[in-house]
């Protein structure tokens, strides 16, 4: 039933009135039966009886009840929790049948308090609250989800402990699962590194110190090594000491990819940290899974791409406003020149401004004042007793303007090695530290297997927010990432009492949190539940 606002035109005007109305179906058509007519509306208002009627049926809903007596007499709340991120991250958690995987790893081992929680809580921490374990564990008393009340920070620690222990298992099972649950296809594996500092001062035979991308080179690491395909989602990760080179990193996880999930044919795309003689052959000559490529080249280091690439002339194609490419190839070697016409407008234009800064110092204060410093070095000609600018240095770094340069043993035309390339920032976002969703630096933990742990958390946190962010492309809803997690959080679960008995209230939806819950399949829950009587 509802309310229909009728409205009636005679003699003395236009009226409307309040009439009370049934809809129902008959013979499969919908038709409306008037139950009463309450009055004009103008009347109702008027003199309050609308009010008053309102507030005399809300009498007879426990719901409407519990609300009224919150606006009226500021009803306090017993406890508030944060419920908007785990409804929607456990939906896609079950979707991808985690909470069955994890207990069926466990399944030879007893543990006296829930596993599958624990994981979960870990993994949710890292998108909502990224941080320790002992932060987690607090945390997750502030969380309204099933099973969270009784997790203390030994379940955290064990967990973390558990999933070091399965962490090649997992993957290889989540691998095969999601080729048939998502109907994936590989046909372009991107690959990056990065380092995870520990805030320990003492190494161990994992934890080493190498080159920081932290900045923290007193601080001993790991490395992380990620391959995802071409929609961003996460296929697969290892995990090396510290020093491990990135060459050495790239060779182990394309063995996980040949050996693990037996991949016989696949296009990698990686960063020019990657490339060597060494990595081309160990993509390349492969008996039974060679590999085909894609990968950045050094173009100051390496000699061939700086005197015989950058040096061939040769007209560029447009691609997009800001690429256009150009191929040359160096014998049986093929390289894609890329360059950026807005960026090499800005690479001048800085160039231009040190050479200014750099001519004004030596004519007011002389060589010694630019000697030593790093920013104008590569610039400088020294000789005895002088220092001026060497303008055939500026001439090759000019070369270098807006451009980065690829090699490939594809037959790809030459805009789609470019645009491949440049997806490379499917995996880069898994380390993206400016939204802090996936914070896995620094680790805290003192046991190696436990910091393990604490990064398989953050790959299965990784897979939850793919999810999401892919369920909201098809949507085509935009909306950062921060701004969603803010949203979701503000969806809180308020309980109260009120004469006797308990409710869960929901706070109101506002922002993206609408779109990350139709996205997910979650239906929001009642802003009233009946909980039952104060035990």
């Amino acid at each position: 039933m509802f309310v229909l606002n009728k409205r009636s035109v005679g003699r003395g005007g236009a009226y409307e009135y309040l009439q009370i109305v049934r809809s129902y179906r008959e013979g499969g058509k919908v038709r409306q039966q008037i139950i009463g007519t309450l009055g004009r509306r103008d009347h109702l208002v008027a003199s309050g009886e609308l009010d008053g009627l309102l507030k005399s049926l809300a009498k007879f809903s426990e719901k409407l009840r519990v609300v009224e007596a919150v606006r009226e007499t500021g009803l306090t709340a017993r406890t508030t929790r944060q419920w908007g991120p785990a409804l929607v991250f456990g939906r896609l958690w079950e979707r991808q049948g985690l909470p069955d995987l994890v207990r069926k790893l466990a399944q030879d081992r007893k543990f006296e308090f829930d596993l599958e929680r624990a994981t979960f809580a870990m993994a949710l921490q890292r998108l909502c609250a990224p941080g320790s374990d002992l932060a987690g564990s607090e945390w997750a008393k502030t969380v309204e989800a099933p099973g969270f009340d009784g997790l203390a920070l030994q379940h955290f620690y064990r967990s973390a402990a558990f999933l070091a222990g399965v962490r090649q298992d997992l993957e290889s099972r989540l691998f095969h699962r999601d080729l048939n649950l998502f109907n994936q296809t590989l046909e372009v594996v991107f690959i990056d590194t990065t380092s995870l500092c520990c805030c320990r001062d003492t190494e161990t035979d994992w934890r080493q110190r190498g080159y920081s991308r932290d900045r923290r080179p007193d601080l001993p690491q790991w490395v992380l090594c990620v391959a995802v395909n071409a929609t961003g989602w996460p296929i697969a990760w290892e995990i090396f000491p510290g020093n491990t080179a990135d060459q050495k990193a790239l060779g182990q996880v394309v063995a996980v990819l040949r050996e693990r999930f037996r991949i016989r044919r696949v296009t990698v795309v990686a960063d020019r940290g990657m490339i060597s003689r060494d990595t081309i052959t160990m993509l390349t000559d492969h008996q039974e899974a060679p590999f085909d490529y894609v990968l950045g080249c050094r173009m100051r280091r390496q000699k061939e791409v700086n005197e015989a690439v950058l040096a061939r002339a040769g007209r560029y194609q447009p691609v997009a406003a800001n690429l256009e490419v150009k191929e040359v190839r160096v014998g049986a070697r093929r390289y894609v020149v890329c360059r950026n016409p807005q960026e090499a407008a800005r690479d001048a234009a800085a160039r231009e401004v040190i050479l200014e800064k750099l001519r004004q110092k030596v004519a007011k204060q002389g060589p010694k004042a630019v000697v030593g410093n790093k920013g104008y070095a590569r610039f400088l000609k020294v000789a005895k007793g002088s220092v001026s600018i060497d303008e055939d240095a500026v001439k090759r770094d000019s070369r270098l303007d807006g451009k980065f340069v690829l090699t490939t043993n594809t037959d790809l035309p030459t805009a789609a090695v470019a645009q491949t390339y440049k997806s490379l920032w499917r995996v880069e976002r898994t380390f993206r530290e400016q939204k802090s969703t996936l914070e896995v630096r620094p680790i805290y933990h003192q046991r190696d297997d436990t910091s393990m742990g604490h990064i398989v958390a953050s790959f299965l946190a990784l897979r939850l927010e793919v999810d999401l962010q892919q369920r909201l492309d098809d949507r085509e809803v935009k909306v950062p990432w921060p701004d969603l997690m803010r949203d979701l959080g503000r969806v809180q679960s308020v309980l109260v009492e009120l004469e006797g008995q308990r409710y869960q209230l929901r706070t109101d939806m506002v922002g993206a949190a609408h779109h990350a819950f139709a996205a997910a399949g979650v239906r929001p829950p009642s802003p009233v539940t009946h909980l039952g009587p104060v035990s």
